[in-house]
């Protein structure tokens, strides 16, 4: 009956071992709440975008899909000014409902001071996140 409990409880131990959940575990990763923002830029470009304006029987875009994500270089200068990551996304997705054409848009996610804010950057190639 004792290793049965045994096991359990050693199970249960290495699993909280291996957790990281929490903001506590979140404060120390550069890109915690990223995806957060990812879905708020989704938000926007149905909101916003040309392609997503016609809304046949209220559909709008569908099919979103992040297509690549590639750190940015972060300067000296921009490091003592608090930046502590940068990143640059691409998102493809289908407008009209999926009935009518494609887009795409193209974003840098810049974190500091523990925010996330994003501006528009250039179309990168979709598969290498390396300028088109």
């Amino acid at each position: 009956m004792i290793r049965p409990l045994l096991l359990v409880a050693l199970t249960a131990l290495v699993t909280a071992g291996c957790s990281k959940e929490g903001p506590a575990a979140a404060s120390g990763d550069p890109y915690a709440g990223l995806d957060t923002e990812i879905v708020s830029w989704r938000d926007s470009i149905k909101a916003r975008h040309p392609a997503c304006a016609s809304k046949p029987d209220d559909k709008g875009c569908v099919g979103f899909e992040v297509t690549c994500k590639a750190n940015q270089i972060i300067t000296p200068a921009e490091t003592a000014d608090g930046t502590t990551a940068r990143v640059i996304a691409a998102m493809t997705f289908m407008g009209n409902g999926g009935n009518g054409n494609s887009g795409s848009a193209f974003a840098v996610f810049t974190r500091s001071a523990g925010a996330w804010t994003r501006i528009e950057a250039e179309p990168v190639n979709l598969s290498t996140c390396a300028p088109a």
